[in-house]
């Protein structure tokens, strides 16, 4: 089979190699999937940079969700089932950029043929991130506010749409203007463009200086600290990236002020949290969510696998507009 393969830490252009791979076998309790399609995801980009948490073994293939149909199932019940299924996956060692990868069966999940391929590649990492986030760790009230930075991206317009669903309203930070009325048409309460108005005023401004009871932020550095500080007493902030590269500053007597709180997120720590129960309750809302529009990403470009330089320097190009795919099979 043919995968993208990396043999050290680096820059994705330079490290990131194009080889023919043995056909893996699935073992007890797993699937192997034909892949048809798998986005580039931050994480993805952090991971072949060796920045993100969880360090891979070399030779390592990228990738940690996708869509395809499982073509061969190991020992096991749930393996049977699913095999011939379309499905979405995620994978928490990597290998969906590549035409096979093996899997647990428990992290397959069957799409039915209402959700694009496109749309089913993204169904875990995006959407359960922000599903997990606003309803099951903050379980933010219809009302309340919610600051949120990185907004424009394709999970926090996912947090603008759920936000406008169960009712709590969204103060979003993004970097460009042109972003400001972009966000206010997907249902976005209020827009803080950093690069030309202060998000500390802006925010006390709009909660008459009560500070934000949630806050989400992907950013660290000094859109962090600037976020975090505008928390109010007993609020909560959840970490879950690190897209300036910088470390959150926080003065302790502003957190030990009103008892504030600061947590990281990992979606992968989460989900190995959960039963089997909450597993399928959250897929059959991702599902849901995604059949109605409330739950879906924008595409600015879909390349084949050999195509993988191209489709690095569309997703580092500035105002691309989208998510990147590659398409593997059909």
């Amino acid at each position: 089979m043919k995968a993208l393969v990396f043999d050290r830490p680096g820059n994705p252009g330079e490290v990131l190699q194009s080889r023919d791979m043995p056909l893996p076998e699935p073992g007890f309790r797993q699937v192997r999937v034909r892949m048809l399609a798998s986005p580039i995801n931050p994480s993805d980009l952090l991971t072949i940079q060796g920045g993100y948490a969880a360090a891979p073994q070399y030779p390592a293939i990228p990738g940690y969700e996708g869509v395809g149909v499982v073509e061969a199932a190991g020992g096991g019940l749930l393996p049977r089932l699913r095999k011939g299924k379309r499905v979405a996956l995620i994978s928490q060692q990597g290998g969906t950029w590549a035409e096979n990868v093996i899997v647990s069966a428990k992290h397959v999940v069957p799409v039915p043929d209402s959700i694009p391929a496109e749309q089913a590649a993204t169904f875990f990492i995006n959407p359960m991130t922000a599903l997990a986030m606003t309803r099951r760790v903050l379980k933010v009230p219809p009302e309340a506010w919610l600051l949120q930075t990185a907004a424009g991206s394709a999970l926090g317009q996912m947090v603008i749409r759920l936000g406008k669903l169960h009712g709590f309203r969204t103060i979003n930070v993004v970097r460009r203007p042109e972003q400001v009325e972009q966000l206010k048409r997907v249902g976005a309460d209020e827009v803080i463009c950093e690069t030309t108005e202060s998000v500390e005023e802006r925010v006390h401004a709009i909660t008459q200086n009560n500070g934000v009871p949630f806050l989400l932020d992907p950013v660290g550095g000094k859109t962090g600290s600037a976020a975090v500080r505008c928390l109010a007493a007993g609020g909560k902030a959840l970490l879950y990236g690190v897209l300036s590269g910088e470390p959150i500053e926080v003065d302790p007597r502003f957190m030990i002020t009103g008892s504030k709180r600061v947590e990281g997120f990992w979606l992968a720590d989460w989900l190995r949290g959960q039963g089997i129960l909450s597993m399928v309750s959250m897929a059959r809302q991702v599902r849901k969510l995604m059949q109605t529009g409330v739950i879906k990403s924008d595409f600015a470009g879909i390349y084949p696998l050999d195509e993988y330089q191209k489709a690095i320097q569309h997703v580092r190009s500035s105002a691309r507009g989208g998510k990147v795919l590659f398409k593997i099979s059909g």
